[in-house]
């Protein structure tokens, strides 16, 4: 388990907690929930913000919000 500002551009990654901050809401709100799958798709020349793919829509998150999302990766399988 890791953060998903750690998480490499391509990799399927599933969430498995968000950690608790003034900003929990906001991340549920965008579709952050726990047990969902998304994907990295890239970030911004500087590395910060990263955008990702959840439910067909690409999100774009500030590195200190992808802070909060705690990932593990997708079995080959999944």
């Amino acid at each position: 388990m890791y953060p998903l500002s750690e998480v490499a551009n391509g990799s399927n990654v599933w969430i498995i907690e968000l950690i608790d901050s003034p900003l929990k809401v906001k991340l549920l709100e965008m579709g952050m929930i726990t047990g969902k799958k998304l994907r990295v798709l890239y970030r911004a020349p500087l590395g910060d913000p990263i955008a990702v793919d959840i439910d067909g829509y690409v999100l774009s998150l500030r590195m200190d919000e992808a802070k909060l999302v705690l990932v593990d990766q997708l079995s080959e399988t999944t």
